[in-house]
């Protein structure tokens, strides 16, 4: 947690948190509202064409509002739901009213853990940083391979799908 925030009470923190993950993912919506409209031309026009947008507004169009409120339990996927969302001009209220859970969700990750997970690794890096460096690259495999598992049981349905098609 921030050093100027440290004799906050948690409800205070927590609260912070919440209203801090409302405007990000309302900017972020009304930026991709933007674009869509064709008011904002920018850098971020082109920063939200890209291939994560792509599978954020693919799976909105898949599996529907819920993918909004788990957008925030994602790092860099959350970003693309909520821009993907604003191009893909969902209004304004049934966007919000489906991000709210999220916002509190991400809040209580990241006043609580979140938070405490950042000072345990600055601690390690200052005991350590070897430390802190072996236990990054641990989590980096183990990232890799649940996400290798989950991408080859992907393409194993996928193929059972095509040779049943056929």
């Amino acid at each position: 947690m921030p050093e100027w925030m440290a004799g906050w009470p948690f409800l205070l923190v927590y609260l912070a948190f919440v209203l801090g993950a409302g405007c990000r993912s309302q900017a972020t919506y009304w930026t991709g509202r933007g674009i869509a409209a064709g008011v904002l031309r920018s850098r971020w026009a082109d920063r939200f064409d890209g291939p994560q947008t792509r599978r954020a507004t693919a799976s909105i169009e898949r599996w529907g509002m819920p993918v909004i409120p788990l957008s925030f339990l994602t790092v860099g996927f959350q970003t693309a739901v909520h821009a993907a969302a604003g191009l893909l001009r969902l209004g304004w209220l049934r966007y919000t009213l489906w991000a709210i859970p999220g916002w509190f969700v991400w809040a209580l990750v990241w006043a609580g853990g979140g938070m405490a997970a950042i000072a345990g690794a600055a601690a390690l890096a200052a005991r350590s940083p070897w430390a802190l460096a072996g236990t990054c690259v641990l989590v980096v495999v183990a990232v890799a391979v649940l996400v290798r598992r989950a991408r080859r049981r992907r393409e194993e349905r996928a193929a059972v799908e095509a040779l049943a098609q056929h």
